[in-house]
C-alpha cells in the first residue's frame, strides 16, 4: 500500500506524485479532517452548505499550492486528479463544490478564453475572487443539450441580451459569476458569457427535496433580458463542438470524484467492520464480509488505474473524448456497486449518517448521472468503436 493511502491504494498509484505534490495533498487532508469532515453529516441532514469552510478551502491555494511553487513545479493532471480524489474521499458534495470552480469553471476560462482573457481572469479564479459556476443544462434539455439548448443571446453593438432558463446549476447561489451558455440568434451557434450573479434579470431558485448531494446546493436560474458586454464573452467558444471539448475535460474530473467517493465508502466500511462485534467476533472476520471488502478494494484500484492512465495521456496531449467518456462510465458504475457493498456490510447501521457509508451511498446516484449519464457516455464510446453515432 502507498504511504499516502495505506488502506485503498495497494498498487501505489499515489507514488506517481512528486514529494511536493504529496505534501500538498497531506496539507489538504489536514484541513479536510479538522475543518470539513466534522460538519458534513450535520449539513447533509440539513440540506445546507457549510459556508464557513469556504475560507479554509480557499486559503489552501490548492490550484497552485506553495509546495509546488517552492519546488519549481507546475500543477498538472495527476496532481489535479489526486486533489479531487482527496476531496471526494472526504465528501462527494465538497469535491463537487470545489471542482465546480477549479474544474468546470476554470476549464471554461482557460479553454474558452483568449490569451488576454485567461491572463486577466485565471488568477482571480485561483483565489476564488472570481467564483464561477458552469451553466449549460436546462429544464427541458439535459442529455440532448447539444441540439436542444434554447437559452438565447442577441448582440446589439457591444452588448449581448440573454434570455432563457438553466437547471441543476451546482453552487450558483454561492458564486459571484455564472458561465452561461446561450445560442447566438444571429448564427445559431452556442457561445458562453460570464454573467454577474446579481445582474438585473437574473433570478436564482434553490432546488429542494434532493436525496443526493444534499450539501451541494443546486439552482434553477432564470435570465430575463440580462445584458452583458461583449468583453465578457469567451471568444474561443463558438459552437457546441467547443462546449463538448470542455465537457470531455470535466468527465475526467468526475471520474476522479467517483474514485475518491469509492475510497471514502470503502474506508468507512473497513472501519465499521473492524470495530463492530457480532456472534462473538468482529464483523470483518466473516468470510462473506471479507469477499465484499475485497471487491470494494478491487473496484477502487481498477478505477484508479483508469483515471491515472487517463491523466497521463491528457498531460501528454493525447486526449480522446471516448477515453474520458469510458472512464467516467466505468468509474461511476463501480462507484454504485462499491457504495452498495459498503452499506451492506454495515447492516442496518449502514443507513445512519454517523457511519459515513450512507452519505456516500446516496451521493453516488448523482455522480452516476451528472457530466454525462451512463447511457450517453456509453454511446460516445460506442461511436468510437463502430464509427456510427447512435444518439437518436
Amino acid at each position: 500500500m502507498s504511504d499516502l493511502y495505506p488502506l485503498c491504494d495497494p498498487l501505489n498509484f499515489a507514488d506517481l506524485l512528486t514529494p511536493a505534490e504529496q505534501a500538498a495533498i497531506r496539507r489538504l487532508r489536514a484541513t479536510l479532517d479538522t475543518k470539513v469532515k466534522p460538519l458534513v453529516n450535520e449539513y447533509w441532514a440539513r440540506d445546507e452548505f457549510p459556508t464557513q469552510i469556504i475560507p479554509d478551502l480557499v486559503s489552501l491555494g490548492m490550484m497552485n499550492p506553495t509546495e509546488l511553487i517552492d519546488a519549481g513545479e507546475t500543477p498538472g493532471q495527476m496532481f489535479a486528479g489526486f486533489r479531487t480524489f482527496e476531496l471526494a474521499r472526504c465528501d462527494t458534495s465538497i469535491s463537487t463544490f470545489y471542482n465546480a470552480v477549479a474544474g468546470l469553471f476554470r476549464a471554461t476560462i482557460n479553454l474558452g478564453g483568449s490569451p488576454e482573457q485567461v491572463a486577466k481572469w485565471d488568477p482571480l479564479v485561483q483565489t476564488f475572487e472570481l467564483f464561477g459556476v458552469f451553466c449549460v443544462t436546462e429544464p427541458e434539455h439535459g442529455s440532448d443539450i447539444a441540439r436542444g439548448l434554447s437559452t438565447s443571446a442577441t448582440r446589439t453593438g457591444d452588448t449581448w441580451t440573454i434570455n432563457g432558463t438553466k437547471r441543476w446549476i451546482g453552487g450558483a447561489g454561492l458564486a459571484n459569476t455564472l458561465a452561461v451558455f446561450a445560442r447566438d440568434t444571429a448564427d445559431g451557434e452556442v457561445k458562453v458569457f460570464l454573467v454577474p450573479h446579481d445582474a438585473p434579470g437574473v433570478t436564482l431558485t434553490k432546488i429542494e427535496g434532493k436525496i443526493s448531494l444534499r450539501i451541494m446546493p443546486n439552482y434553477d436560474i432564470e435570465l430575463n433580458d440580462v445584458t452583458v458586454s461583449d468583453e465578457r464573452r469567451l471568444v474561443n467558444v463558438n459552437s457546441f463542438a467547443d462546449v463538448a471539448k470542455l465537457l470531455g475535460t470535466t468527465r475526467s474530473i468526475v471520474a476522479w470524484i467517483a474514485c475518491g467517493a469509492m475510497a471514502g465508502a470503502y474506508e468507512a466500511a473497513v472501519r465499521y467492520t473492524t470495530e463492530r462485534d457480532q456472534f462473538g467476533k468482529k464483523v470483518a472476520h466473516f468470510q462473506l464480509v471479507q469477499e465484499k471488502l475485497a471487491t470494494m478494494l478491487a473496484n477502487v484500484t481498477a478505477a484508479l488505474a483508469m483515471t491515472v492512465r487517463l491523466a497521463q495521456q491528457e498531460a501528454a496531449g493525447a486526449y480522446a473524448d471516448e477515453n474520458s467518456a469510458m472512464t467516467k462510465m466505468f468509474t461511476s458504475l463501480k462507484l454504485r456497486e462499491t457504495v452498495a457493498l459498503a452499506r451492506e456490510v454495515a447492516g442496518g447501521n449502514g443507513i445512519l449518517l454517523e457511519n459515513d457509508v450512507a452519505r456516500f451511498f446516496a451521493d453516488a446516484e448523482a455522480v452516476y448521472s451528472y457530466e454525462g449519464t451512463h447511457e450517453i457516455n456509453s454511446l460516445v464510446v460506442g461511436r468510437a468503436i463502430t464509427g456510427k453515432g447512435a444518439f437518436i
